[in-house]
Formats: structure tokens, sequence, C-alpha cells
């Protein structure tokens, strides 16, 4: 995807933003998404050529001591899910992170699934399989345009670790960082922050967060993971984006957006990676407007896809950096949709998305999602021959839509039913594709392999949308690399 070079073979680090199985009955969850309990849901996927044996263990926050879940045998390029509230090995209200182990290439995507009558959307985020001793995490808020944010830092060391957080102001440019301290986070465990509870902070808050972590009582880097959680705190609106462990002077944007698709619009929050130099930002859209921003050491900037874009507008985009690397935070809000994802760094020739649907039948209706997929070809030149197969939870292709040509810096969509049908399988396989009507034997499970020719580089992000109440709802996810 970028530079996290994600789920490698053998083990596949998953960090999970306030892992939390929730004891709240629904009658009484009527509260804004900030006070919302999540249960999460790991679905992941087998993309090696042989199945895949896989256990996953689960910490405590605070605690080093791991939970053993050890899963059934993944035939290749098969999909399942892991749903933590049905665990009977870990309590009430857990809450904490988790390492999965596979002995063949694994990836996996985080479902958040909301505990409540009224939040409805479901925050996505992705797994890692390398970490590093700093994490960037582009925006941070509290109580910001009604929104706070709830991120975990997972300890990927060998042993405990301390951390030190940095929170830069982006509204005082100014002022200087303000940072918290944490000491002797065991391995594998993490620590949370909920910037509604930090006194330190001023209230509102919009800004940008660095951290970073040593050996415990030592100097000597240690590697951490992060993961975020952005929530609403007088609405319904939620998200999930991962923290970054490196960044670019290019850094490529799938999907941009001014009031299209009946009020959706993008918006990029661009962090500078330097402490001690600012850098110039320019931010070029797939029609070739422009938009331009200096930011300081640490702070951010953010843009609008209507800043210099007519209504309607629908492309991808390509920020660039005249001085320092850069990492970017998209998000897409209007029109039911409250999303996040990450901006690309690099692309690469076959791209994972483990958590795919489609129905035909009961999506108007509520009871089932949809998945559109926008791929970008972030390369200098044009790919031919763009193959996304569609495979069901036992890893068969069902369906494979074909792009026949992709130029540079542009973008195509993709989902289920643009698909050519396979020999052996049914078109309602496709209509209600990842859902029990849509796989044989039932269950659900669905997941999309896109494969470009060698060379070719690639990115996607996926957009997973409801509709409650006959309104749209909608969270996205970025494509993994396959090694």
């Amino acid at each position: 995807m970028h530079s996290l070079k994600r789920l490698r073979p053998v083990q596949a680090l998953v960090i999970l933003s306030l892992l939390l199985i929730a004891s709240i009955g629904l009658a009484s969850a009527q509260n804004p998404a900030y006070q919302t309990p999540f249960i999460t849901s790991i679905t992941y996927q087998n993309v090696s050529s042989a199945t895949a044996n896989i256990t996953f263990n689960f910490y405590a926050e605070g605690s080093g001591t791991p939970i053993a879940v050890t899963r059934p045998p993944l035939p290749a390029g098969a999909g399942s899910s892991l749903y933590i509230g049905s665990l009977a090995q870990l309590p009430s209200n857990f809450s904490g992170s988790a390492v999965l182990s596979a002995d063949q290439a694994v990836v996996a995507t985080l479902v958040q699934i909301p505990q409540s009558n009224t939040v409805k959307n479901r925050p996505l985020s992705n797994g890692f399989s390398s970490a590093a001793s700093k994490v960037l995490i582009a925006t941070v808020l509290k109580n910001k345009f009604n929104t706070t944010t709830k991120f975990s830092v997972q300890n990927a060391h060998s042993g405990p670790i301390d951390i030190k957080v940095q929170f830069f102001n982006a509204d005082n440019p100014g002022a200087p960082p303000i940072e918290l301290t944490a000491t002797n986070i065991p391995a594998g465990s993490a620590k949370s922050y909920d910037l509604g509870q930090i006194a330190q902070l001023p209230d509102p808050f919009n800004g940008s967060a660095i951290v970073t972590a040593t050996a415990a009582g030592t100097n000597t880097p240690a590697n951490i993971v992060a993961s975020a959680l952005e929530l609403s705190t007088s609405g319904v609106e939620a998200k999930a984006f991962e923290g970054v462990i490196g960044g670019a002077r290019t850094v490529y944007m799938p999907s941009a957006l001014c009031n299209a698709f009946g009020g959706q619009t993008s918006y990029y929050a661009v962090q500078n990676t330097s402490s001690t130099d600012s850098t110039d930002v320019t931010v070029t859209y797939s029609n070739g407007n422009t938009a331009n921003a200096t930011i300081g050491p640490g702070k951010k900037a953010s843009f609008s896809g209507c800043d210099v874009n007519p209504g309607g507008f629908s492309g991808s985009a390509t920020i660039t950096s005249s001085a320092t690397d850069i990492v970017v935070i998209g998000k897409v809000a209007g029109a039911g949709v409250s999303s996040a994802f990450l901006g690309e760094t690099s692309g690469n020739s076959t791209l994972a998305l483990p958590y795919v649907r489609w129905s035909e039948t009961g999506y108007e209706n509520g009871t089932r999602q949809r998945t559109f997929i926008a791929i970008q070809n972030v390369g200098t030149s044009t790919v031919n021959n763009i193959q996304v197969k569609y495979l069901n939870k036992n890893g068969q292709v069902v369906g494979v839509h074909t792009i026949a040509s992709l130029e540079p810096g542009k973008k195509a969509n993709s989902w289920a039913t643009m698909a050519t049908l396979q020999a052996g399988h049914t078109q309602q396989e496709l209509n209600e594709f990842g859902t029990p009507e849509g796989n044989p034997g039932g269950g659900y499970g669905g997941a999309v392999l896109i494969e470009g020719p060698t060379g070719s580089q690639l990115a996607a992000v996926a957009r997973v949308a409801s509709k409650v109440g006959g309104n749209l709802v909608a969270e996205d996810y970025n494509g993994i690399p396959v090694p």
C-alpha cells in the first residue's frame, strides 16, 4: 500500500483501535459515535498458493500475557472472519490488541461494529506486517468539527517499551508540541489515548501527532504500530485509519471528489514528517487543477476537493512536497459518507481487499452492503489488462472485471456486478457476492485480488456502503500489497 509494507508471509501484526467487547445493551445505545462501544470483527484472507495455519494472540491493554485463539486452516485464496464478541476466551469489555501469526502470506482488515441503534457506520482499518520506532498520525481532533479522536499504539518490540507522543497544533502553528509519555508497555500490548480525556490538550484541538518509542529505560529505538478512530461527539459519523511509519515526497490519492454522487467531497490532511523544516505542498488533481500550502515542521494542512474543482468532480490526486516527506489521510464526507483512507507513497502490481460485499436484493432495505473499488495507476506509463478478481469464501474466482487500459494518475472503478462470470458459477454469486445468499453453503466471506502486469504500480481504495433508513453510510480502506 505504501511504506507500511504490510502483511508479508509468516507473521502479520494486527493492531486494533480500541478493540472493545461491550456489555451495554442496544436498547440503551442512543449516544453519539464518540460514546458508542464497538466490537471488532477481523476479516482475513490467505493470498498464498497453499493452505495457511493461523493463530491469533490477544493482549489486554497493559498486559504482556497472550490469550491464544487457533483458527481452522484456511485454503489458498480463501477468506474468513473472526468476530471478537463470540470468543469465550476474552472477557466482556476486553480492550486491547492482537497479533495474527500464519505460515503463509495473509492480509487482514479490521471491521469495527457499533453497538448502537443510531450509529451504523463500520470503521475500517488494515493490519500491519512491519513496524518502526516512529509513527505519524496525520490528523487528531479534540472536540473539533464536532469530532474527537481515539488512538492506540501497539508494542511490536520483543520487550517492554517507553513511548512519547507529541501533539502539534494546526490552529496555532507557532505553539510548541505538547508531549505525553508512557513507560513499560509490555510486548504485544497497546496503550490507548482518548483525546477527549487528555487535559493537557486545549479544547478544542485540531492537529497531528508523532509517536516515538524506545526499549524501556534506554535510548534504543523500539518498533510500534498505531491505529485511530475518529468519532463524532454530536452525531453518528465514525471512521478509522492507520498510523503511518514513513512518508514520501509524492503521495497518491485514489479518490478525489467535489460534491459528487449526491454531495460527497474529499478532504486531505497532509502532515509534514520533519521536526525541523517547513515544506511547500501541491495537490494536483487528475483534471489538472492544483492547490498549494506551506506546512511547518510536524504540522498539518487541510485541502478540500472543492477548493479548486467544480461540483460533480470525481477523480484522483497526486500530492507533492518540495523539501520534506509527508503523510496524508484522505477523508470523504457528505451524503451520509464518513470515511477515511491513507495516501499511498507507492503502488504494487497485486493488491488484496479482504472485505468485499455486494447485494442486489438487500442493499436498498439496509440488510446488506455494497463495496465500490477505486483503482489508481500511480506509475509513469499506461497499464493495460488489469484483472480484478472476485473470490468467494472458499477462494474460488467467481468473476473477473478487466480494466482494459489505465493512464498514469487516472483511476478506474470496479464492483462485483461489473465482473464477467466464470465457468462453474452462477450470476447469483456475483449479485449477492460475499453474503450467505451468494456463497456456496452459505456464510459470509468475499475478497478481491487486483492484478496488474509485472512492474505495474497500482493503488486502491474500497468503499463499503450501507443504506440505513434510506440514507447512505460508508467507510473506506486501502488495498493491501501482495508480496
